[in-house]
């Protein structure tokens, strides 16, 4: 059953060349790192790490859990290539996709370079989910340095002081960094620190690109954050996107073609509306923002299908580069 919207897409591999071409100098003494972005669901991650690159790399959405893979977002400061991997948030996972992705975000901590540990400061108190990460850290013997987000949300500077040495108390945290990943303050000495911490070694990837995620998936993406936004709370892990085509022509345009996967009928004329207003709408919010980052014509269509418990078939979401860990 596959019921259409009207509208228009695209894709395309976005790995950069190995070769660095003529895009910019390396530096003589060069350094480069992988910097991990760990926290509970909705502390702020993606938000942080598309201010750290000045792009947008991952999704953002007010729903936990939006983040599903490890996004890699590039960026040179000075002399350093920083690596930022933008992971799921880590929570305590029932259902197989949900296992996958911590599995995903804690594997992303531990290939890493250095580790960011956001914290949501309007939240009160320390969660369980963030009291597991420290627990886990220091059993990993890994240093952190704790990043408190969302500053521009609390009101009294003694809440933020008062956290901070809750979250300091007995944990591995070298540092501690108040920031509005929102309004970008406090953004730039984060990152400047960064830049400092990661370890000598030569860039690895050029100097131009920003991310690591090909075409097709960011595509999906950017239609699956406009999902999420016209749906609020009526979709939480139901729905799911994927590239299934991406046609380019000569007047440099690009045509794609995509399927939203849900799990019942009934989310199926959730995500159609009216007359097939939704969806319409849908569409037309991600061709736009594809079409700005593209810097080109596209020419979206969008599609949804009934996959009954798609969140359950690892085959599904290893093109998110999840895998499932039955632990």
């Amino acid at each position: 059953m596959t019921d259409d919207t009207h509208d228009d897409t695209h894709d395309d591999d976005f790995e950069g060349d190995d070769d660095f071409g003529g895009a910019g100098t390396v530096p003589e003494h060069p350094r480069c790192g992988f910097v991990a972005l760990v926290g509970a669901p909705n502390a702020g991650k993606s938000t942080l790490l598309n201010a750290l690159i000045g792009a947008k790399v991952s999704i953002v959405s007010p729903k936990v859990q939006t983040t599903r893979s490890r996004v890699l977002g590039i960026t040179i400061e000075g002399d350093s290539q920083l690596i930022f991997v933008d992971t799921p948030g880590i929570f305590t996972p029932k259902k197989r996709l949900e296992k996958a992705m911590v599995h995903a975000a804690w594997q992303g901590a531990q290939d890493a370079d250095l580790i960011g540990v956001l914290f949501d400061a309007t939240r009160r108190g320390i969660d369980d989910d963030t009291r597991g990460i420290i627990d886990r850290l220091k059993e990993q013997g890994r240093e952190a340095i704790l990043i408190l987000n969302k500053i521009d949300l609390v009101r009294h500077r003694e809440v933020l002081l008062r956290l901070t040495e809750d979250l300091n108390r007995d944990a591995p945290f070298t540092d501690t960094f108040m920031v509005s990943a929102g309004t970008g303050d406090g953004v730039a000495d984060l990152r400047r620190v960064f830049t400092e911490r990661v370890p000598e070694g030569p860039w690895l990837y050029p100097e131009d690109q920003i991310s690591d995620m090909p075409m097709r998936l960011l595509a999906a993406e950017t239609t699956r954050e406009k999902l999420f936004q016209q749906l609020h709370q009526e979709l939480p892990y139901a729905a799911t996107v994927e590239t299934e085509t991406w046609e380019e022509f000569q007047d440099g345009s690009v045509k794609i073609r995509q399927v939203i996967y849900v799990q019942r009928e009934s989310q199926k004329a959730i995500v159609l509306g009216k007359g097939g207003a939704r969806i319409k709408h849908i569409g037309q919010a991600a061709r736009t923002e594809l079409e700005a980052f593209l810097e080109r014509r596209v020419h979206l269509m969008l599609f949804v299908k009934v996959r009954e418990n798609w969140t359950e078939d690892p085959e599904r979401y290893e093109a998110w580069g999840l895998e499932y860990d039955p632990k």
